[in-house]
């Protein structure tokens, strides 16, 4: 597969199951020895379901994306909106960015992040922050596509201190750089 094969739509009905699935994917690939292995092993199909076919019927300021490829489906997903965090200086954010862990190095991720902008100035905004976990090696991506380190903070997930790290793009736009050595 490569990016000529692939379109970004906003998700409809009947794609929950899907994006779940990458979702989970997803997580179960970044996470282990990261977070909780109770949290991973609690992470069903039909819960992840649930809460995104629950997304995708309340689209409106927020958006779910997904990247699908003729082939392979549904590869990929990002949901976004206003900024949750307005104290350092974003409107928008992209709440998630997830991609199959078996479509890695195809293009995916910088296709959703680029479309996540447009849907994100669509919707009258005009920066955009993601918060990832700040062992999660999406940081490395983040900032090799003009993300810039603007803030860290600690969560509670399942009650244990989970640090984070937001990558801020003043403007929306990609500024594809190599990442540091």
């Amino acid at each position: 597969m490569n990016d000529l094969a692939l379109q970004i739509r906003q998700a409809r009905q009947g794609d929950a199951a899907p994006i779940a699935r990458v979702y989970i994917d997803s997580w179960h690939d970044a996470y282990p020895g990261v977070l909780p292995t109770a949290l991973l092993r609690a992470m069903t199909l039909t819960g992840q379901a649930a809460h995104w076919e629950a997304s995708i019927r309340a689209q409106g300021r927020e958006a779910v994306l997904v990247a699908e490829s003729v082939s392979d489906g549904i590869v990929g997903m990002a949901s976004l909106g206003p900024a949750r965090d307005g104290g350092i200086g974003f409107d928008g954010e992209i709440y998630t960015l997830y991609v199959d862990p078996s479509s890695y190095g195809r293009g995916i991720g910088r296709t959703l992040l680029r479309e996540a902008f447009v849907a994100l100035r669509k919707k009258g905004m005009s920066s955009c922050v993601i918060w990832a976990h700040a062992r999660n090696h999406a940081r490395f991506f983040y900032e090799a596509m003009g993300g810039r380190l603007v803030a860290e903070r600690t969560a509670l997930l399942m009650g244990e201190a989970v640090p984070e790290a937001a990558y801020g793009w003043k403007t929306l736009a990609l500024v594809e750089r190599s990442p540091a050595r």
